[in-house]
């Protein structure tokens, strides 16, 4: 068996594979990976709030093109959004962009068009009958909406967001495409530099992303079961 599977190449990369070549260099590995995540989660939390909430406008010239542009990207591969964004974001800006943001870029749009349809199913899963309510007593529509229909609706949201998050750590991995050294970028530079150990390094890595979104899967599970309570109760 140690002839077959020999992981004394994960123990000798074993840093590699967390952060990269940092702090003596950038940083990558799983620490990228996971930067990537986060900072896309984040923006795409505020992404699929605006995009939810124009989608569900009563102004059809605010609801049309949000509605519109969610259903273009929801309809395109993640891969042709990231080449987008890696060849597009440069040309707008007009000076170079590191990977690693167009990458971000790429991954808050997909997302955020993903996170509107949580926004709107939340909202919309709040009775009608609170709206009306908040506006008898004096509240303009918008106040309604932020202060009385949108608290309640992002409490339903947040174990759909925690499992969208699940699946942009997933997606991450994407970027290697564009030459971004996260986890799987790392795992085929070691790979491709030892020739030797090809079922051992993407093992672990799989085992890595297996862990990491495991883990949030369960505690989307327990907010789940914690909304539920209380809303029982």
């Amino acid at each position: 068996m140690s002839d077959f599977l020999n992981f004394q190449v994960i123990a000798d990369n074993f840093t590699y594979f967390m952060i990269g070549r940092y702090p003596n260099g950038p940083l990558g590995g799983l620490g990228l990976t996971l930067y990537l995540a986060v900072v896309s989660c984040i923006l795409s939390v505020f992404g699929g709030l605006i995009l939810g909430l124009l989608s569900i406008s009563k102004l059809r010239w605010v609801r049309w093109p949000a509605v519109l542009f969610i259903n273009v990207v929801r309809g395109l591969p993640l891969l042709m959004v990231i080449f987008w964004m890696y060849f597009l974001l440069p040309i707008l800006l007009g000076k170079t962009t590191p990977e690693s943001h167009t990458v971000i870029m790429g991954l808050t749009l997909f997302t955020s068009a993903y996170m509107s349809q949580i926004v709107k199913a939340g909202i919309e899963g709040i009775p009608k009958g609170q709206t009306e309510a908040a506006i008898s007593t004096g509240l303009r529509p918008w106040q309604a909406m932020f202060y009385i229909v949108l608290p309640q609706g992002l409490r339903n949201m947040i174990p759909s967001f925690v499992n969208q998050f699940v699946s942009l750590i997933k997606d991450t991995s994407l970027a290697f495409i564009v030459g971004v050294s996260e986890l799987t970028h790392v795992g085929t530079q070691i790979n491709n530099r030892t020739m030797a150990f090809p079922t051992e390094i993407f093992i672990f890595i799989a085992f890595v992303y297996f862990i990491i979104c495991y883990a949030f899967t369960s505690l989307s599970r327990v907010l789940e079961q914690k909304l539920s309570w209380s809303k029982a109760i």
